[in-house]
């Protein structure tokens, strides 16, 4: 279990598709990236459902249905059905359910995914505040969501109708880059009402009870790109994680993680799923990975030796993680980093 103040990376003898029976594995920055695959992404995957491991994709991101997202990755070549798909819009459509009369009207700032997740749960979208709803349901609308759906929200808030959001992610990543993601939009609602919403999606608890529910896993390993989100969210649900490197997070982020922010593997891309983790140990005031040592300086972190430059991170992250304790670690570790070119 990853409860606790995390130290280093932990190793596994087994591949970690062995290890665990089931993978919840965030979309975005982890299996595609704007629409596309994400390298080695395809193999790695039905090589790890071909050894027995349960694929469960659960994403922060409303905007399309469980249908939607399965055919597209099918599409991808991806084996999956819709049941395989649990999203934000589930959860926050579960949230608000638990709070409002079954049938009751719920305004809707987002897309699809969102409507039919509410709809799943007995209650009725509608488009408008004055169309007296007894919740609003913030979620991700896409970049063309016009600025009047935010200026609904905003009306019906400040009349004190109960809000809730999928999620609070920031940022999105696409093709070009980082898009502003819901939790920006969720921010313009705040500030222009001074209220603040419930929230479903990673990292919080609403998002993992509706992931247990759906997925019924046993040994569940959080697979995902975001510290903030999927990585607290494990932290959060008591489970293993493993964060792969191919979205929004660098080596300087994860150097600098305080304890919910900690992974328990570190691997490039969901090859890692297919492999054990190597051990880190502990060589005086040094923590050794593969060829390389880590050791926490007076102001920085230094780092001898040669090899694979993931086993350079993760004897950094132990050197990093050990010397912040509870807090993030704040040496520096830019020239360390540059030089395994992360």
């Amino acid at each position: 279990m990853s409860q606790g103040v995390r130290t280093r990376p932990e190793g596994s003898a087994q591949a970690l598709s062995e290890a665990y029976d089931t993978a919840l594995l965030d979309l975005d920055g982890v299996v595609y990236a704007g629409g596309d695959a994400i390298a080695h992404a395809v193999d790695s995957l039905a090589t790890a459902r071909a050894g027995g491991m349960h694929l469960a994709y659960v994403t922060n991101n409303a905007l399309r249905t469980p249908d939607a997202v399965a055919a597209h990755l099918t599409e991808l070549g991806i084996r999956a059905q819709a049941s395989d798909v649990v999203t934000s819009a589930q959860a926050v459509a579960r949230l608000i359910a638990d709070q409002v009369p079954r049938g009751a009207r719920v305004l809707v700032i987002g897309g699809e995914g969102l409507r039919v997740a509410l709809r799943e749960r007995g209650l009725e979208p509608v488009e408008s505040a004055d169309d007296g709803p007894a919740a609003v349901a913030q979620g991700y609308g896409g970049p063309g969501m016009p600025w009047g759906r935010l200026a609904e929200a905003c009306y019906a808030v400040a009349r004190g109708v109960p809000w809730f959001a999928s999620n609070t992610d920031l940022t999105i990543p696409g093709a070009r880059g980082i898009a502003p993601g819901n939790g920006a939009a969720v921010e313009v609602v705040r500030i222009a009402t001074g209220a603040r919403p419930q929230v479903a999606g990673k990292p919080l608890p609403p998002m993992h009870r509706e992931t247990v529910l759906r997925t019924g896993a046993e040994r569940p390993l959080v697979v995902g790109d975001r510290l903030d989100t999927d990585i607290e969210g494990a932290f959060n649900g008591g489970v293993d994680s493993l964060l792969v490197l191919t979205g929004v997070t660098d080596g300087a982020r994860l150097l600098a993680a305080p304890p919910q922010h900690r992974p328990t593997y570190v691997d490039a891309d969901l090859r890692g799923l297919l492999t054990g983790q190597p051990g880190i140990t502990r060589e005086g005031d040094g923590f050794r990975c593969g060829g390389w040592t880590a050791t926490p300086g007076a102001d920085r972190l230094e780092l001898t030796g040669d090899g694979e430059a993931l086993d350079g991170l993760r004897a950094l992250c132990a050197a990093a993680w050990t010397a912040g304790g509870e807090n993030a670690c704040g040496l520096d570790g830019e020239k360390a980093l540059a030089r395994l070119g992360l």
